[in-house]
């Protein structure tokens, strides 16, 4: 992946990934099912969470600038009835879609990320919106017990927005300056540079090697690292080269 993704194929990428978590929700055995990939959380309070991130972004995109302070949440529960709960979803997302239609890809809003490589704009959150909804959907296909691969698309962006959004920061390495490679196999491949200064990344090319030999490198699809990256699957499931403690260490900074 060489590019950032359109805007409205992010939109149609949030659409798609709400509809294939009502989809789980619909299968799963009753709302009170556990989500292994979320301890302590039952499917409801899963869909809860998501269709509380839907609206709260949504009045993000419409009603916020850059610099503003957080803004609160609407306070409102889902529907518990399966029945409402589904149509409560849907218009959670149709309220975000919505939302980012009007305002646009180049609108400015509130985000809760420095602005190095993931700007506080609409298009970003709608980019951060969609591997939140993707996440999630796998989440509750575990919770139905039929997880499924991440679409690989969706995937290789999210892998590539996790490191531009939550990993790119200023706040200093607490070890010995360190580099991290992820390689995901027919989509891309990146370097995570971490010391003093922060943590930052680079996309690696396809056609020539590394500069120098990373600290660690892991090797998967591209669904595979954005799940060890969101922490639902382990990192002995992946190929790891090098220093594989690494991958513990940058998941326990906070």
């Amino acid at each position: 992946m060489t590019e950032h993704l359109h805007f409205s194929t992010l939109l149609r990428m949030i659409d798609e990934r709400s509809a294939a978590f009502r989809s789980a929700v619909a299968a799963a055995p009753d709302l009170g099912a556990d989500v292994p990939s979320c301890p302590g959380w039952t499917l409801y309070d899963l869909a809860n969470h998501l269709s509380e991130g839907d609206r709260f972004w949504a009045h993000i995109v419409r009603d916020t600038a850059p610099g503003d302070e957080r803004p609160t949440k609407d306070g409102l529960a889902a529907p518990r009835d399966r029945e409402a709960l589904q149509a409560w979803l849907a218009d959670s997302t149709e309220q975000l879609l919505t939302a980012l239609r009007e305002a646009g890809p180049d609108r400015g809003c509130w985000a809760w990320w420095e602005p190095l490589a993931s700007p506080h704009t609409v298009a970003a959150a709608a980019r951060r919106r969609v591997p939140e909804s993707m996440i999630h959907t796998y989440d509750a296909q575990l919770a139905s017990g039929a997880p499924q691969e991440l679409p690989p698309t969706e995937a290789a962006d999210a892998v590539e927005e996790f490191l531009a959004t939550v990993c790119t920061v200023t706040a200093p390495w607490p070890g010995e300056p360190a580099t991290m490679d992820y390689h995901a196999t027919g989509a891309g491949s990146w370097r995570q540079t971490l010391d003093a200064a922060g943590s930052r990344f680079t996309r690696l090319s396809a056609t020539e090697p590394a500069p120098d030999e990373p600290t660690a490198a892991v090797h998967g699809t591209a669904s595979e690292i954005a799940l060890l990256m969101y922490m639902r699957i382990p990192a002995d499931s992946l190929r790891v080269e090098g220093d594989a403690g690494l991958i513990q260490r940058l998941q326990e900074w906070d």
